[in-house]
């Protein structure tokens, strides 16, 4: 066997493991690994995987995949001190929680995945910034750049474009792609109540 025939298996070998292993279940909690990328598989982000977070975090808003920041931005949003005033809202967490899922986001975060929606996320975004809302992010600023900012405040079914799940349909998943976009139509305004006739009493 030749230097050429047996680089030919060897990258074989590897494109039929990065194909039958995740299958197989040999890839289970794993977030990603380089042969996906390399097959250009797992384009989205990793879904959220951690129970308690997507119970602690998902009770008053979307549970975000962590893939869509970078970990220095969980890093500051998991600190004490910022989740006593979380936007304006308490979410203090026992020391234990909040310890066990400021790591569980790190590992998750756009820092450390594969995938290529998080790696769009992570080179978006300078080095010497932290966003600490996902709609500021760099790279999902410009993929929403068509839609008008008022409109979305207005539309009372999205309000804001951090209520993701309201037009990407599969969230769940970790998947923002457009082919899964639908965005809702407002609520259709009341009809304006017809004036009540003049009682007997009023009526001149």
């Amino acid at each position: 066997m030749n230097v050429k025939q047996y680089r030919n298996r060897v990258w074989f070998s590897v494109l039929v493991w990065a194909v039958l292993a995740p299958a197989s279940g040999a890839c289970a909690g794993l977030l990603s690994s380089p042969f996906d990328a390399l097959l250009g598989r797992h384009k989205e982000v990793a879904r959220v995987d951690n129970p308690v977070y997507a119970e602690e975090c998902g009770a008053c808003h979307m549970a975000y995949p962590p893939g869509l920041l970078p970990g220095r931005s969980w890093a500051r949003l998991m600190q004490a001190a910022s989740l006593e005033d979380h936007f304006g809202d308490d979410a203090t967490l026992d020391e234990a929680t909040r310890t066990a899922l400021a790591a569980y986001l790190d590992e998750a975060s756009a820092d450390h995945s594969w995938r290529k929606r998080a790696i769009k996320v992570r080179r978006s975004i300078p080095a010497g910034e932290t966003p600490l809302r996902i709609s500021e992010v760099p790279y999902i600023k410009r993929a929403h750049h068509e839609l008008d900012a008022a409109a979305v405040k207005a539309n009372d079914n999205i309000r804001s474009f951090a209520q993701c799940n309201r037009c990407h349909r599969r969230t769940e998943r970790g998947s923002f792609d457009d082919d899964t976009v639908k965005i809702p139509a407002p609520s259709a305004p009341s009809a304006p109540s017809a004036p009540s006739a003049p009682s007997a009493a009023t009526a001149p």
